[in-house]
């Protein structure tokens, strides 16, 4: 029996007995008969993505068992909403995530929408989490249902390769939580995330060192980590539209032609990514959105909407145990303009009491551009909790305000968000229309 990752041996994997065999031709396992075996290169890799498959909808099916035959879409808002992720029987219809829900319905018609229930994914993203974490304390998140995880050193501690304990990961994530992921293993990042796009859904794929560089060199520029829309047009005009394209040119070659940039595309092209994972992943914004279903003008109806996000960013805050400094308005105007206005270098806070009245001054001063399809709070500068809404012998009434949403928070935890609805009014009136 061949031992995966040793030397230059190559091995199969059974991904659902486990079993390991000498890489011969085979189309399924050996001892189980499934065809869900995965070649393993040679050479130690220890770098993984994992992926949760259409993790919204997973869950949804797994709760609703009589969906499962059923194309499922999560999102809602109305017309102006958004598809929040879709099943894969959805995709088949052309259903993607961030679609518009109105060209989802008419792509898949028969389509069971279901409004997402962020809580509930929170916590099942949580219990992924806490597998993973099993396995190795080098788990670097990216989201609620993916991650990078580095298992050097785990064979000593779970007494099997890299790839074998990523496989025993998969099957008891889908034994115990009930959700299905994907896989990607290689010796970096770029590459682990790659790979695990590879074979979607319940996918596990591996890429190693000699099959890097040619892998990679028919595929569209668009495939390097970091190139959207905008930046494949500009290397299109540069010339370069498959990323054989960029491995063709030396990296000072890059450089002259697409600017700094051009460095670290040249190296990813190449199979290049020098990134650790980290554990720690820094907070860089806390925010909370709206799109409505009809342009807006109404200040009594912005103004409430505002409140409505000023008081999600503020339990967020307290959630994650932070406090900022920063509040930035958004707003998207009937002609899908987008203007962002911000206010930054206040003391630390995490009351909606205090992120509401900035919020307000901001719409303020943008209600001539009205009316707005799309309306949202974010938060950034973070500090920590202990920080926040200190008062000062100029601001006695914080006590009182701290107080005061503690009980209105603990009232929402139990009876629901519905149990205390504030009044507009903390200070000062309704921003007027100019």
């Amino acid at each position: 029996m061949t031992r995966p990752g040793a030397g230059d041996d190559r091995a199969l994997l059974c991904r659902d007995c486990l079993t390991q065999t000498p890489a011969e031709p085979a189309a399924r396992c050996p001892r189980c008969g499934s065809p869900r075996i995965v070649a393993l290169p040679g050479g130690v890799l220890t770098i993984a993505h994992i992926d949760c498959d259409a993790f919204y909808a997973s869950i949804e099916k797994r709760d609703h068992p009589e969906l499962n035959d059923h194309p499922v879409i999560v999102g809602g808002g109305g017309r102006r909403g958004v598809v929040s992720t879709c099943c894969y029987i959805a995709r088949t219809f052309g259903v993607r995530s961030a679609m518009p829900m109105y060209q989802a319905a008419k792509l898949c018609p028969h389509a069971i929408v279901v409004p997402p229930d962020m809580a509930k994914y929170s916590v099942v993203g949580r219990q992924v989490r806490t597998l993973m974490e099993d396995l190795t304390p080098l788990v670097e998140p990216l989201s609620i249902d993916e991650a990078f995880l580095d298992l050097a050193g785990c064979e000593n501690v779970h007494g099997e390769p890299a790839p074998v304990i990523l496989a025993r990961l998969a099957k008891r994530i889908e034994d115990e939580i009930g959700v299905t992921v994907s896989i990607g293993l290689s010796y970096c990042k770029f590459l682990a995330k790659f790979a695990s796009e590879l074979d979607k859904p319940r996918g596990y794929s591996v890429v190693g060192r000699a099959q890097a560089i040619s892998l990679l060199a028919p595929l569209s520029v668009s495939r390097i980590w970091g190139v959207g829309a905008a930046g494949q047009a500009r290397l299109n005009q540069a010339g370069l539209r498959l990323i054989g394209d960029i491995q063709a040119l030396d990296e000072a070659t890059m450089l002259r032609r697409v600017g700094a940039e051009g460095g670290r595309l040249w190296r990813l092209a190449n199979g290049i990514d020098e990134r650790r994972v980290t554990p720690e992943r820094e907070t860089k914004s806390i925010s909370s959105e709206t799109t409505f279903d009809t342009d807006s003008a109404d200040v009594e109806h912005l103004t409430r909407t505002l409140l409505h996000h000023c008081e999600r960013v503020a339990a967020r805050l307290k959630k994650q145990r932070l406090a900022c400094r920063s509040v930035t308005l958004k707003l998207r105007t009937a002609d899908f303009r987008l203007r962002t206005r911000a206010r930054s270098g206040f003391e630390p806070t995490q009351l909606a009491t205090r992120l509401f009245p900035i919020a307000r001054a901001l719409l303020e001063g943008e209600m001539k551009s009205a009316p707005f399809r799309l309306l949202g709070v974010s938060t950034a500068d973070f500090a920590s909790a202990e920080a926040a809404d200190q008062g000062d012998l100029a601001d006695t009434g914080v006590v009182r305000e701290k107080a005061r949403e503690r009980a209105i928070d603990s009232l929402r935890e139990k009876f629901g968000a519905a149990a205390v609805i504030r009044g507009l009014a903390f200070k000062a009136g309704a921003p007027k229309r100019s």
